[in-house]
């Protein structure tokens, strides 16, 4: 017999958003002194304090930006939100998986809303 799970609901998170959310629950864990930091929300923590390198705030700003341009999806904007690519070869990473390719002009739009950001 195979049991199986219903997606209930589904949102992307930049890592800066991540941030914000673990950090309430690493404060909420250390005003509660019963409760320890597991390993695996600790080993999080650590992830998104080292990569996350804009706000939560910007980043949703950076998100929206992104999804204004023609070949951004949502997917693909909370990546380069959280890559934060300086260059075309670093765009087209994200891309690779794509069955489309950008011109020159269409990643230098990206990179530019990126710069502003970065």
């Amino acid at each position: 017999m195979t049991i199986f799970k219903e997606k209930l609901d589904e949102e992307y998170l930049t890592a800066a958003e991540v941030k914000e959310e673990l950090q309430s629950v690493e404060e909420e864990r250390a005003a509660d002194e019963e409760r320890e930091l597991r390993y695996e929300l600790a080993r999080a923590i650590e992830h998104v304090n080292r990569f996350a390198l804009l706000d939560a705030e910007e980043s949703r700003e950076l998100v929206e930006r992104l999804q204004e341009l023609e070949k951004v999806d949502e997917a693909t904007a909370h990546k380069i939100a959280d890559l934060l690519p300086r260059d075309r070869d670093e765009l087209r990473t994200v891309y690779a998986q794509e069955r489309y390719s950008l011109s020159g002009e269409e990643l230098d739009e990206i990179l530019n809303v990126v710069a502003e950001y970065a």
